[in-house]
This record gives structure tokens, sequence and C-alpha cells, in this order.
């Protein structure tokens, strides 16, 4: 028989509140959840559905682009930077091809320049319209991938037209690009400009800028105030949605970007549905200078013609001995460039990449660094998380707008 004057007796106060205990729950997040946007994985504490603590935690897709670099001659480092941010590739290409100019003090003709601010701006247009596309999936809005991703097949079409490749074309070169612009591609690219213009753009706004559901799931949402962003070091769309008009495309013009009339896009409010809006309104800009470009687009040559760090064009290969014999020394022995460093930075579609090169005087980088803006705006992710309930958690990773391939060169 059980002693039952050994039970435990409850003789607290029953008027007495207990004290509960909680306790939080942490939660992997990715590496291969798809809005996690590649293979970024978050660990995440949470409170119910509240975010307590989020962690990103990076180097799955890691590839060791730059100590590559530190084995390759310098144009043979090209196709390597294509690789980083795989959605704007001629972008990357810029970088490091205006970082090897500065550092050989070789200036570039000027249709040379003009094709490179003009297929700037269509890559970012279309690294943009990856984001709007996959962003609107993200939060429910499924026909707007459709829409932009039809628009992006189109610049990829330009791309094969002038190199053969959609995506990783590595058409940018040291001294210029590689070849000229083919026969109809300045038709193809005027008629893109003016559908974009006419009504694409505004077609992208009617589904999402006044869409209840979409205001809802991004108006106040991922906010960061705009000295954090400064504090951070962010750039592109998080920092200028912030109210900050820092775009080095106007505030530290390169590559000829000065003879250019454009505005920088800014917002105020500095959460999802702002950085949207700057992104639509960059969009608007990027079609505005491309054409500037394509209207303006000067004669001449499309590559310096210096001996040293440029191949010859392929009439000469046809015609000339010593031609020949210099193209096959460019590319397999390369050029010695004076020792030095330089820093570039440019502006890509998801902010500031800057590309430092340090010379030996050898035909070999001595050292090849890129300052990416994902990897510096990835940061600022569990400012925007942490108070949040976790479905705001991927409208703030969109907004953002990481490429994994930049993060963890």
């Amino acid at each position: 028989m059980t002693d039952l004057a050994h039970w435990p007796t409850d003789t607290a106060d029953p008027s007495t509140e207990r004290e509960i205990a909680t306790e939080t729950m942490t939660l992997n997040m990715g590496p291969q959840h798809p809005s996690t946007h590649g293979v970024l994985r978050l660990v995440l504490e949470l409170d119910g559905e509240i975010v307590v603590k989020c962690t990103p935690i990076i180097g799955y897709l890691h590839t060791g682009i730059e100590k590559s670099c530190e084995d390759k001659t310098y144009h043979k480092v090209v196709p390597l930077t294509d690789r980083m941010d795989y959605l704007a590739p001629m972008l990357n290409n810029y970088a490091y091809c205006l970082a090897v100019e500065k550092l050989l003090g070789l200036e570039i003709p000027e249709r040379a320049m003009y094709i490179r601010v003009m297929m700037a701006e269509l890559t970012r247009i279309a690294s943009h319209l990856v984001w709007l596309g996959t962003h609107a999936m993200d939060l429910g809005a499924m026909t707007v991938f459709f829409y932009a991703f039809r628009e992006r097949e189109r610049v990829l079409s330009m791309y094969e037209m002038l190199s053969g490749v959609r995506m990783m074309s590595s058409y940018f070169r040291i001294g210029g690009v590689s070849e000229d612009l083919p026969f109809g591609f300045e038709r193809e690219v005027r008629t893109f400009l003016d559908d974009m213009e006419r009504d694409r753009l505004d077609e992208y706004e009617t589904l999402l800028t006044s869409n209840e559901i979409f205001i809802e799931r991004s108006k106040g949402v991922g906010y960061i105030s705009p000295q954090d962003a400064l504090d951070m070091g962010l750039t592109g769309p998080p920092l200028r949605a912030a109210g900050i008009p820092w775009d080095n495309r106007k505030t530290c013009p390169y590559g000829g970007y000065e003879k250019f009339d454009f505005e920088i896009a800014l917002g105020t409010n500095s959460d999802v549905y702002d950085r949207y809006k700057v992104r639509i309104k960059e969009m608007r800009e990027s079609v505005k200078i491309a054409r500037q470009a394509l209207e303006g687009m000067p004669e001449g040559r499309f590559r310096a013609a210096h001996p040293r760090y440029t191949p010859p064009d392929k009439k000469m290969l046809a015609t000339s001995m010593e031609a020949l014999i210099h193209h096959f020394k460019y590319y397999t022995e390369g050029f010695h460039p004076p020792k030095g460093e330089v820093y570039v930075a440019t502006e890509t579609g998801k902010g500031e990449l800057g590309c430092y090169l340090c010379s030996d005087g050898t035909p070999k980088p001595r050292r090849v660094h890129f300052r990416g803006p994902s990897f510096i705006n990835l940061e600022s992710l569990p400012k925007m998380a942490v108070g949040r309930p976790i479905a705001d958690l991927v409208a703030a990773i969109g907004s953002i707008d990481i490429v994994l391939g930049e993060v963890d060169r």
C-alpha cells in the first residue's frame, strides 16, 4: 500500500501567479532553403515565431577565386571574375579591367568606353530583373517572376550576339572589349530599351507597387537606420533606400560615366518596400544611360592599339606574321606591368564592387582582392531580422540581393 504521508503537497497560496519558464528554439534555415538565394545558412534563435538572434554562416560555395588569380596571367583572370556575381558578369569584368588599366596607365578608345557603359547598364537591368522576379516569388507573387525573366532572356541573347556565350561572356577585356558590336546589335538594344521604357517597367509596377499583399509584406519590414547603414559600410540599394545619395557612377565617376545624364535613385524609409522602389527607379535610369551610350556611340577602335598590353586585331593577324607571333606571346606569356598597387571602385547592381591589385612586375598579379557588395551588405541581415517574425526574414534576405558566388569567392 502506498504511504500517502510522503506525497508532496501544494501549500502555496493559489492566488499567487507562478512564473512559467520559457525556452528559445534554435533553427537552421538553409543552406538548402530556396529563400536564402544560394547556399546561405542562417542559425536562428526563435522565441515562438520572433527572431531573437540571427547568425549568417557562409563558405558553402567557396571557390578560391582570389587565390586562383595569383596563378594566372593578367588577361587570364578575366574569366574568373565572371564567376563571382554570376548574375552580372560584365560588371565584374569591368571592375577588374579598370584596375589593370589603372595599373598600366592605359587609356582605352572612346568607342570602347561607350560600349562598356552600354553593356554595364544592360547587365544592371538583367541583374535587377533576376532580383525582382525571385524576390516577388519569395513573397508569393509568381507572375512577376515570368514577366521579369522574359526581359532578362533578351539581355542574355544580346550577350550571345556579342560573345557567343549567354552568361560567362568575358566580353570586357584589358584595353577595351573582345570584339566590336556585331551587325544588328544596335537595333536589338534599341528595341529592348523602347519596350522597357514604354510598358515593361510599368507592368512590374502595376503588379506590385500598389499591391496590398506586397505592401503588407514589405512596408516597415527589414528596417535599418541610416546611421547603421553607414557604420556597416552598406552600399547600393540598401544604402540609397535609407536616403543616402552614394552611387560611384555619380559620386566617383569612372569609365566615362561623367558624360552621361542620370539621377541617383533614393528612398526614405529604409525598408524592403523602398529597396524595391529604388531598384525599379535604377532600371529606369539604366535605360536612360544605355540609350545615351547607344545614340552617342562614336566610331573608331574597340580596343586600345598598344602592342605590349593588347592583342592585335583579326585583320592584322591575317596579314602580318609579326602580329601572329605577338598574339601567341600575349596569350601564353602575358605582359609585365610596372610594380605597384591600385584600387578601383565601381557600382554594380548590388553596390560597390572594388578591385585591389598588387603587382610585383611579373606577368602574374601578386595579390588580387575584391570588395564584394553582397558580402558587406549581408552583415546588415541580423539588424533587419531581430525582433521580427521569421516570415519577415524571407523578405529581408531578398531585399539585400545577395549572390553567394560573390560572397564566398
